[in-house]
């Protein structure tokens, strides 16, 4: 039987998760957002993906300055190509980590 604890601690995380991804769904269903706000919103999804892709790339260490890793860096180029050309995120993902897969057994890492 799993202890109480472990089983408290797995629905306090599920609902901490589950809230903040559902709540705005549920409180904005059936109303219109001011002009404003959409069009701040319509630069949401490039923004997140910009600053994953970027913390991806980057490596930081407090007391220098952050450096672009190579590997990475090198497999954004046919990854880039692969979204300019298809427009499919998925196809991307799949061809950024093959990618990166491929460069890192070529270096040895």
């Amino acid at each position: 039987m799993i202890d109480r604890y472990v089983f408290l601690a797995i629905l306090v995380a599920l609902v901490v998760t589950w809230v903040p991804r559902v709540l705005p769904f549920v409180l904005s269903k059936g109303k219109s957002l001011p002009p404003l706000a959409l069009r701040f919103l319509r630069f949401l999804p490039i923004s997140i993906i910009f600053a994953l892709t970027l913390s991806s790339v980057v490596d930081e260490q407090v007391g220098s300055f952050p450096r672009f890793l190579p590997i990475e860096t090198l497999a954004l180029l046919p990854t880039f190509l692969v979204v300019l050309k298809t427009k499919n995120i998925l196809l991307a993902v799949a061809v950024g980590v093959a990618v990166t897969a491929g460069f890192r057994f070529l270096s040895g890492g």
